[in-house]
């Protein structure tokens, strides 16, 4: 489960990025209140706002912030990004706590934190592929969102706690301090045995070459419309947790914190699930996607605040498993030197849908409750999975089948197949005909080719 952690490189960005992401947490929670409690009336739509404008721009400028990350230093390029933001969270601590903050300057500095954010993204997901090999990076992406949701444990919860006893803007100054921890850690990284990736070549069609990789890649565009429809419509969790916490159960700050708190629990278990996994799978992918609908489709109904609570553990748990499988999945069958590309697009998707998502999910809690926000958000599960299965059925010959069994005590096995998860079929050909009567399928190749179609193909492109 800890595999990548046997690398030293690794050890010490996992230690950055896990001060970091703390850090982060206690700003998001902080900043969804003063938003929420201080600078408006309890305006869920507020809260979409601020989330719209530090998630939009990761939409707008993908293009070129995944090729920087492919043509650049990654390491030289995140110390830059981290220090950025940094003195952006310093800047909106000191208005804060100087008592001159505004609505219209949390937007401001929410729109710098999103432009700085659009290029740290893809160089942050893709430069854990130059720590690691390539048979542990599966397992490096499962710990690095392990740590981003453990990192959830804390955050929010010493937010509100903070917020309560010295204000949000102390919180706002801490995680400038967390950014300088991780641009430290940087510089201890032992250079040398950094994995080097094939840099993308200076000329002409480098934006479009990404595009044009994804387009040819099914598997990866029918990830790609899971991630759309769960990141814009489901991942709105500020907006379900701030506002069930106060409108629908009229809590305060620290019970805000906890829900986030509590959510990350499972966060956390679906991440560790994921890091044991030696591969991601599309099906994982599509189960995550149901699961999530039917956990949040549970939440919504809750009707207390301790049942509510709980819920969302479950609602972490899918929610991490469908994300982790689907980040790893995408990483680990990219070409190495178009990563950078793909995952911008990758992230552009996830994150740049929420200036749709946000404002509409803040609008129907204002207009009919958090709980009709929160049905969005299992809708939104629901329909991806119905989408991408209808996708396997029709394109890639989804089989589901139940094998009787086949001991007086054993137990019918559900068997899922399907052609090859977008990958070439003569890997799945070479994998499979080792176990197949070698006379038979030099006599008949062809029909050898149809039976295998249905074989789930493992090998990347």
């Amino acid at each position: 489960m800890f595999r990548s952690m046997s690398v030293v490189n690794y050890r010490i960005w996992f230690a950055g990025a896990l001060v970091s992401n703390v850090g982060t947490w206690m700003q998001r929670t902080a900043q969804d209140w003063i938003v929420l409690t201080q600078l408006t009336d309890y305006n869920a739509t507020a809260v979409g706002i601020v989330m719209a404008l530090q998630f939009g721009p990761q939409l707008v400028l993908m293009p070129w912030s995944g090729l920087i990350a492919d043509r650049f230093d990654r390491r030289k390029l995140l110390m830059l990004t981290q220090s950025l933001m940094g003195g952006l969270a310093l800047g909106l601590g000191l208005i804060t706590v100087t008592g001159v903050v505004e609505l219209w300057h949390v937007y401001l500095f929410a729109l710098g934190l999103g432009i700085v954010a659009a290029i740290d993204a893809p160089a942050r997901q893709t430069f854990v592929s130059e720590l690691v090999p390539d048979d542990s990076l599966s397992n490096a992406v499962a710990l690095n969102s392990a740590s981003f949701n453990g990192a959830r444990l804390i955050g929010p919860a010493a937010a509100g706690l903070l917020t309560v006893a010295v204000g949000a803007g102390w919180v706002f100054m801490i995680n400038a301090v967390t950014f300088a921890f991780t641009v430290f850690a940087m510089t201890l990284l032992r250079t040398k045995q950094l994995r080097k990736q094939q840099r993308a070549p200076r000329e002409r069609g480098q934006l479009m070459a990404g595009f044009r990789y994804v387009w040819h890649r099914p598997d990866i565009v029918a990830v790609l419309i899971t991630v759309f429809l769960v990141g814009t419509f489901g991942f709105n969790f500020a907006i379900f947790t701030s506002t069930m916490a106060t409108v629908e159960f009229g809590m305060g700050a620290s019970e805000f914190g906890i829900l986030s708190s509590i959510m990350a629990v499972g966060s956390v278990a679906g991440a560790l699930l994921s890091a044991r996994r030696s591969r991601p799978r599309m099906r994982l992918v599509v189960g995550g996607a149901f699961f999530f609908g039917l956990t949040c489709a549970i939440a919504a109904v809750m009707p207390s605040y301790l049942t509510f609570a709980i819920s969302l553990a479950f609602v972490g748990l899918t929610s991490l498993t469908l994300m982790t499988t689907a980040n790893a999945y995408v990483q680990t069958t990219t070409e190495p030197a178009m990563r950078g590309r793909v995952m911008a697009l990758y992230m552009a998707i996830f994150a740049g849908g929420t200036p749709l998502g946000a404002p509409l999910v803040g609008w129907v809690a204002d207009q009919y409750g958090p709980r009709w926000a929160i049905g969005v958000a299992a809708a939104s599960g629901l329909i991806a999975a119905a989408a991408v299965m209808f996708w396997m059925v029709r394109y890639q010959r989804l089989r589901v089948r139940i094998r009787p069994r086949t001991a007086p005590r054993g137990a019918p096995r559900l068997r899922v197949r399907h052609s090859g998860d977008g990958h070439p079929l003569t890997s799945a050909i070479r994998t499979v005909t080792t176990k197949a009567d070698s006379a038979r399928h030099d006599r008949d190749r062809e029909t050898a080719t149809r039976e295998i179609a249905v074989v789930e193909a493992t090998s990347p492109r």
